[in-house]
């Protein structure tokens, strides 16, 4: 016999789901990440809403599949995830828990959203590994589209910059 231990409601389900990892950033969650936008039970149905941190971002069907075994094995028997591009992700919506965790991991979190109006320079990067803003870039590409490759002319490790959006 086996016994139910989680209650089947919407806030059991984000709980849940927001305990995904991203494929590609395994410290992170998808509410680290801020790519868990709502969770909402329509008729029998739980729905996710997840939005890509960019349009051609190849791990969302990784996420979605691992939301929907992750709702399933607690009990929930329909699950739908929804990809959404509106609004468009922005690292605003990333927590300060997965700030923190991307710089232990080694991966310099974005830095602040620009004000509005015209983009600043951006003068400096702080390595994640011994806080030096000594640093340039060498690729906009890092380990991921979303990451750029720098260097640290410090310490002279390489990392991957989180890129704001």
């Amino acid at each position: 016999m086996t016994i139910m231990t989680t209650v089947l409601t919407p806030a059991s389900a984000w709980r849940i789901a927001a305990e995904v990892v991203d494929p590609e950033i395994p410290v992170l969650t998808i509410e680290d990440l801020g790519v868990l936008r709502d969770v909402r039970m329509q008729d029998e149905s739980v729905v996710v809403t997840l939005t890509p941190t960019y349009s051609g971002c190849p791990a969302m069907d990784q996420m979605g599949d691992d939301v929907i075994l992750a709702l399933t094995a607690e009990g929930f028997a329909d699950v739908r995830v929804d990809f959404s591009l509106t609004p468009t992700w922005t690292t605003e919506w990333m927590s300060e828990s997965g700030r923190q965790k991307l710089e232990q991991y080694g991966i310099a979190p974005p830095g602040p959203k620009p004000a509005s109006g015209p983009i600043p320079v951006q003068l400096g990067v702080k390595c994640p590994r011994c806080g030096s803003l000594r640093t340039r870039s060498v690729s906009q590409f890092g380990s991921t589209s979303c990451k750029a490759h720098y260097e640290c002319l410090a310490c002279l490790e390489p990392f991957d910059h989180f890129k704001f959006h």
